[in-house]
């Protein structure tokens, strides 16, 4: 992954998670209302969601009442909305992942096929191109997950800015820098960013501001979203008798050195 430069697109980009899209059966639970709102992007994409918040040059899109479960969206990226009915009983029915043209089917995909949690991968596709399937670094990495173009040769993504292609193949990537470092995820994302050989170099990660700040966003932004899915599913279904029970433990990715 490039280095020189990105420090100071980590910290422009102008979308900024607080929750996560939804993709198991639990999210598509928090959308059983009689209809959900969906928002068509620029491009091609589209996110489903409750409701939706203009401010200023951002637009929330809510997933749930809470006013914690939203993601921000630039205004300008966003062509239109659209009114989606959702049936009760299917909005329950779990359906198997499959690609499909929305992004969360196609990280869905990636996360069956790979192994790999889908808040992270959608965490990583954030921190990477800023959701942006066309996105091309001044050091040539493109697309969703930012793939340099030797990394997608080898990988065999014949188009780095084909979404499902790209998709796929980051998350493959990802899951052998996991595998490679006995799931470290400060270093698999050191490598990821830095590049496996300064990993290896620096026997850990290497000392670049950007490539810390990357490490401390993703990891950030991943537990945070672990922490608010976990609160909003207790929160639904908490009864007397849980409410005096111990807290549950949230699966936390801490930094490591």
């Amino acid at each position: 992954m490039p280095v020189a430069g990105r420090s100071k697109f980590l910290l422009d980009m102008g979308l900024h998670f607080k929750l996560g899209f939804t993709i198991a059966v639990l999210a598509l639970a928090s959308l059983s209302a009689s209809s959900a709102e969906v928002a068509i992007l620029r491009n091609g994409f589209s996110i489903r969601h409750r409701r939706h918040e203009p401010r200023e040059a951002v637009t929330r899109l809510y997933f749930v009442e809470s006013p914690s479960s939203y993601v921000e969206v630039p205004t300008d990226q966003i062509v239109r909305f659209e009114v989606e009915e959702l049936p009760p009983a299917q909005a329950l029915k779990p359906t198997p992942p499959t690609p499909s043209t929305t992004l969360e089917g196609i990280v869905s995909a990636a996360s069956s096929s790979n192994h790999v949690d889908p808040d992270l991968i959608m965490t990583l596709i954030g921190a990477e191109s800023a959701f942006n399937a066309n996105a091309v670094s001044p050091r040539g990495a493109r697309g969703l997950m930012q793939l340099m173009p030797q990394t997608a040769s080898r990988l065999g993504v014949g188009d780095p800015l084909d979404p499902v292609a790209n998709v796929q193949g980051g998350t493959r990537y990802l899951r052998e820098l996991l595998d490679r470092y006995h799931n470290n995820l400060t270093k698999a994302l050191a490598a990821y960013n830095a590049g496996p050989n300064r990993v290896e170099q620096y026997r850990g990660v290497p000392p670049y501001p950007e490539t810390r700040t990357y490490i401390a966003k993703v990891i950030g932004d991943f537990n945070r979203k672990k922490l608010a899915r976990v609160s909003e599913h207790h929160d639904s279904d908490r009864t007397p008798e849980s409410n005096r029970s111990s807290k549950s433990e949230a699966p936390i990715a801490a930094p490591r050195p």
